[in-house]
């Protein structure tokens, strides 16, 4: 099976090619030609998913996948949410986002936060939602030199470790874009 994952993201591409079995081969937006910046302006995580992957389907006529993802830190009231990768600005600024957060949390001891995965995918002609959660808390310093995003300042639960100080594969057994894809593989197969 060949689906396309609506990403231009290097790192979520590497990510999920490494949980998906060799059965099910991922093609990017730029295997299919597609380079334009898809829009996301829905508001939720669930509606940018599902926007992601009805551009690719209604311009390219491939069946596809898309993800969207949002940190949500209870002490900022949810935010950055749905603008996780624009927190900080327009231009999607991992550094600048963390700093945003470490600065806005400075010196509050309430640090609960939680990742949240939205996958949409459309094959042969229906749409299904799949998603991932995992709690943690936001660290007070980035820690780790892996990963991408907001990785250096989530610690999952029962972690010490932040995501950034993770490998790929003891990510994915706990992250919640792994959990959404162990979801969305799960379906896959049973076709």
């Amino acid at each position: 099976m060949k689906i396309v994952f609506a990403t231009n993201n290097p790192n979520k591409l590497k990510e999920i090619k490494a949980l998906v079995p060799d059965k099910i081969k991922i093609v990017s937006l730029i295997d299919i030609g597609c380079t334009e910046d898809i829009p996301e302006t829905g508001d939720t995580l669930e509606d940018n998913a599902f926007q992601k992957a009805n551009y690719v389907k209604d311009h390219y006529g491939y069946d596809c996948f898309a993800d969207d993802t949002g940190l949500e830190v209870d002490a900022l009231n949810g935010n950055p949410g749905v603008y996780s990768a624009r927190y900080a600005g327009p231009n999607r600024n991992a550094e600048a986002n963390m700093g945003k957060i470490l600065s806005e949390l400075d010196g509050n001891n309430h640090r609960k936060a939680n990742f949240r995965t939205a996958i949409a995918l459309i094959l042969n002609g229906n749409k299904h939602l799949f998603e991932g959660k995992v709690e943690g808390e936001i660290s007070t310093e980035k820690l780790g030199e892996k990963g991408f995003g907001y990785d250096p300042i989530f610690v999952p639960k029962n972690e010490k470790r932040s995501f950034a100080q993770m490998t790929l594969q003891e990510k994915g057994e706990v992250s919640h874009r792994g959990k959404a894809v162990k979801k969305l593989i799960e379906y896959l197969n049973h076709l």
